[in-house]
Formats: C-alpha cells, sequence, structure tokens
C-alpha cells in the first residue's frame, strides 16, 4: 500500500486483519474520531464533541461542536489543516450500515472538495477514489469491484470481465484481476475496491 500522512480511525467496526493493523501500528500521525480512542489511546489526536471520550485522553482533544459535518470529516479537515493529504480511513465500516454508506461515499466528496488522496480499510480489502486513466497494483485471482460515480465512459483492461460506465452500483461488482496490474480508463471519477487475497482465502 502507499505511504500516508495520517491514518484516521472512526467509530465503527475496530479493524481485526493484520492490513489495516498495519497501518496503524506505522503510521505516522493518528486521530481518532471521538469514542475511537477508547480502541486506541495512544493516538495523537481526537477531533469531535468530545461527548464519548474517556477523561484521561482529554487533554488531546480538539473539540468541534458544529453539527453539520459527521467526524470524520471534521478529523479530515483537521489533518488538511495540518498539511495532510494522504489519508488512509480505517474504522469507517461496520455496526451500521447506515454509516458504512455515508462514510465510502465520503472517500469521493474529500478527494473532490478537498484534495485528499484517501484509502479506505476494511478487514478484507480496501478502497480508493479514482479518475481517468490508473493503473492498479493486483494479483491473479484478486476480486475487484468499480463503482461509478460520474464517467459516461469507462474502459478496463486486465479485469476477467470488460468495465463499462455502469448505471447500478451492482453492475460493476465480483470482477477479478487476470495478473499483476490493471487498467481502468474513465472520463470521469470512479471506486475501486481490491481485496487483499485470493478469493480462495476468504
Amino acid at each position: 500500500m502507499t505511504e500516508f500522512d495520517a491514518v484516521i480511525l472512526a467509530n465503527g467496526a475496530f479493524p481485526t486483519a493484520e492490513e489495516p493493523l498495519r497501518l496503524l501500528r506505522e503510521a505516522p500521525y493518528v486521530v481518532c474520531c471521538d469514542g475511537a480512542a477508547r480502541h486506541w489511546p495512544q493516538c495523537d489526536a481526537i477531533v469531535g464533541d468530545g461527548d464519548s471520550v474517556p477523561e484521561e485522553l482529554r487533554s488531546r482533544l480538539i473539540q468541534i461542536d458544529e453539527q453539520e459535518d459527521n467526524d470524520l470529516t471534521k478529523a479530515t479537515r483537521y489533518c488538511l489543516s495540518r498539511g495532510m493529504r494522504r489519508i488512509a480511513y480505517l474504522g469507517a465500516t461496520g455496526l451500521r450500515e447506515d454509516h458504512t454508506l455515508g462514510n465510502i461515499s465520503l472517500m469521493a466528496r474529500y478527494a473532490q472538495e478537498f484534495g485528499v488522496e484517501p484509502l479506505l480499510a476494511t478487514d478484507y480489502g480496501w478502497l480508493v477514489v479514482a479518475e481517468g486513466q490508473r493503473l492498479f497494483e493486483s494479483f491473479p485471482g484478486q476480486q475487484v469491484s468499480i463503482f461509478n460515480l460520474d464517467c459516461q465512459s469507462l474502459a478496463s483492461e486486465g479485469l476477467r470481465w470488460q468495465s463499462y460506465p455502469y448505471t447500478q452500483l451492482w453492475q460493476g461488482t465480483l470482477n477479478e484481476a487476470m495478473g499483476v496490474t490493471f487498467m481502468l480508463q474513465g472520463d470521469g471519477r470512479y471506486i475501486v475496491y481490491r481485496t487483499y487475497y485470493h478469493k480462495s482465502r476468504e
């Protein structure tokens, strides 16, 4: 995976797989969203309204009370204020499906509006926002899903099934890499999900 300026740990399901935990351990800077600090008390900063931060960690709290944005976005803005744009997001899925969908969609907002290079890692794989032509590292048998955001044209090389400008979220799911890279070419933005392991290990 790419090196990151910071990791933001959201208050969803705490990661248990090695890949996201490695990101957390090796992160140069970790920002927790409010209650997530209970899972990673050695974090560098805590961002939120502070309603679920343990007393012993409140010295690291960056309290932001406005309710227009959620804690994930507040933490992202905090990282941006410190010059951090390559951000990995952990703990942003699980527990509640509405939060999961909302947090995945926020990756596109952060990329477009904030200039962030976001990666959202789960226990099974990771999602990135891409635009135009992009070469992705892969391995034979890696499971790949593509979610079209605003492409009118979208094509692929190196996947089992040719991509096209999907109009429904499910249409680009359950594809598969054929080699060590694959290429996507679109005239807009899309989200790519890749698993950590071959399907036989899932």
